[in-house]
């Protein structure tokens, strides 16, 4: 009997699928002694490790937990599943871990390190294991802002350490047939999904004695992800469109152009090797009731079988449905959530909440700083749709300015970068540094630049706004926009130190596959997942 322990936080169904997937049938954990009945347990979690603690406190799980693990009973972890089994973390100072394996979990510290810890890593195993034998020299998908820390008290659990920084953490910990991992397998595709079957099976316990040869640093890839914009036909049928300065209708006819049909599409990209795959709903979804959200059936029907992070994004916010039915940001993330999303993208409503902190209205409940308290800021996308304003010179704006390469109509040397909403229709007086700084400090985890003068393009991502942004926070940073050519990616990686670049009607048109785009990054000597 396998059960899924389940306390309420994040994106499961990743994790139900995949077992699904792999030919398993799956019992859920309802109450306590659930937990001592089960055969093999898994734990799968995100977001802060207080938050998880005493939601397992709250649900009476912490002690048949405890008594499941000191047992040696099959278990397998999953991000803050490793992180739980620890004494403590400085995530939540005071709070008490299950005390299973001596050491406290630390926040990632470093100048110039990006936290979260996002994206594709390797393994460095230190010994012989079926559960990573012949699997851990591939990639695997890491998001986590701490990290456990090999030493002499815990050395006989840690079997696998990954590079970030200057320093090695714990990847992987087991002992007897108790297991963990810091990645999340159900989204590093077929490796993530092996592993898990070899849990399933029972294939985890060690074939050998003895430590393995030294294995080189492992580095962090560099992310290529396949966008869907997402709406809805004039007949009503959702589409995947794109647009040109976000002009998404045809020029002869004026009918919404239509790329495919969105859950085949996220399948193919999937299979062409796209490290991530984002949907941004432009459509007007967010006015209907959110059970009556069709993006919420493509994120279900896309999760059976696409097993890389899921972002959605698009009416992210709280509304008020035509039935009077008031629903919060939380409800709506929630539910996204419980539908295969992994994060969210908060875009126009952003704005609106830099606005007000910056006029000393922010009262610590916007959607941004909600969700990350919940879900934690690795699952809080910040999508920004700046645009080019050009001054004659630096005194002209209090915002932030930069030295341009590409001068104005008029000969400007300098500009600004101005945030947008309503699909680019309407700019605002916030310039695209404040935003990204603001909601760093708000607690989002990551910065999406969509840049309206590079839209469609098919020129090169704009690298000056993307440097300005990127040397502005320690978050990560995606590239979008302008992508015409695989050498766009090279230069973006090179010149701006973005985290992972985003395309979506090259990708779309066949005109660049994401294959050639990878092969140029491997040329290039920039690291890639395979």
């Amino acid at each position: 009997m396998i059960s899924l322990l389940d306390y309420g936080a994040g994106n499961v169904r990743s994790v139900r699928n995949a077992i699904v997937r792999l030919g398993f049938r799956l019992n859920e954990i309802r109450r306590p002694e659930d937990i001592l009945a089960a055969e093999r347990l898994i734990f799968p979690g995100v977001g802060a490790f207080g938050a998880a603690m005493e939601r397992l406190h709250a649900l009476g799980y912490v002690e048949p937990l405890r008594e499941y693990l000191q047992a040696g009973r099959p278990f397998l972890g999953i991000c803050i599943g490793l992180q739980g089994l620890f004494e403590a973390s400085e995530e939540s100072p005071g709070v008490p871990g299950l005390g299973i394996i001596p050491g406290t979990v630390r926040r990632f510290q470093g100048p110039g390190l990006t936290v979260p810890h996002m994206g594709w890593n390797g393994l460095r195993q230190q010994r012989p294991a079926a559960l990573l034998d012949g699997i851990d020299d591939h990639r695997f998908y890491f998001v986590h802002s701490y990290h456990a820390l090999a030493s002499p008290a815990n050395a006989d659990w840690v079997l696998a350490t990954t590079d970030y920084g200057d320093g090695a953490f714990i990847s992987a910990v087991q002992h007897g047939e108790v297991a963990a991992v810091q990645f999340h397998p159900e989204k590093s595709g077929v490796p993530g999904l092996e592993l898990l079957r070899r849990f399933l099976v029972g294939e985890t316990l060690a074939q050998a004695a003895g430590p393995l040869p030294p294995r080189p640093p492992t580095r962090l890839a560099k992310r290529v992800i396949a966008c869907l914009d997402v709406r809805s036909n004039d007949a009503g049928d959702l589409v995947v469109t794109k647009g040109d300065q976000y002009d998404v209708r045809e020029a002869a006819g004026g009918a919404v152009r239509n790329l495919g049909k969105p859950v085949d599409l996220a399948r193919r990209y999937y299979d062409e090797g796209a490290d991530e795959i984002t949907f941004l709903n432009i459509t007007a979804f967010r006015d209907f009731p959110l059970a009556d959200q069709p993006m919420l059936e493509v994120l279900r029907r896309t999760s059976e079988n696409v097993f890389v992070p899921l972002t959605i994004g698009g009416g992210i916010r709280a509304f008020t449905a035509a039935d009077g039915t008031a629903y919060s940001a939380i409800d709506v993330v929630t539910e996204y959530f419980r539908s295969g999303a992994d994060k969210v993208s908060i875009g126009s409503d952003a704005v609106d909440t830099v606005e007000q902190v910056r006029a000393g209205g922010g009262d610590g409940n916007s959607a941004i700083e909600q969700i990350a308290h919940r879900y934690g800021s690795q699952a809080v996308v910040i999508s920004v749709d700046p645009r080019r304003v050009y001054v004659e010179a630096p005194q002209q704006t209090a915002h932030t300015v930069v030295a341009t390469a590409n001068p104005g109509p008029n000969g400007e040397r300098w500009c600004w970068f101005q945030c947008t909403v309503r699909g680019g229709r309407e700019g605002r007086d916030v310039d695209a540094v404040e935003l990204a700084r603001t909601c760093e400090m708000l607690g989002a985890g990551e910065i999406l630049l969509n840049s309206i003068d590079r839209d469609g393009t098919g020129t090169g991502f704009d690298l000056e706004l993307i440097a300005a942004v990127r040397a502005a926070v320690k978050i990560p940073v995606i590239a979008s926009s302008g992508a015409g050519r695989p050498e766009h990616f090279s230069e973006v990686f090179q010149h701006t130190g973005a985290d992972a670049a985003l395309a979506a009607g090259i990708f779309h048109r066949r005109e660049v596959p994401i294959a050639a785009v990878k092969a140029q990054l491997r040329a290039d000597g920039i690291p890639v997942r395979d």
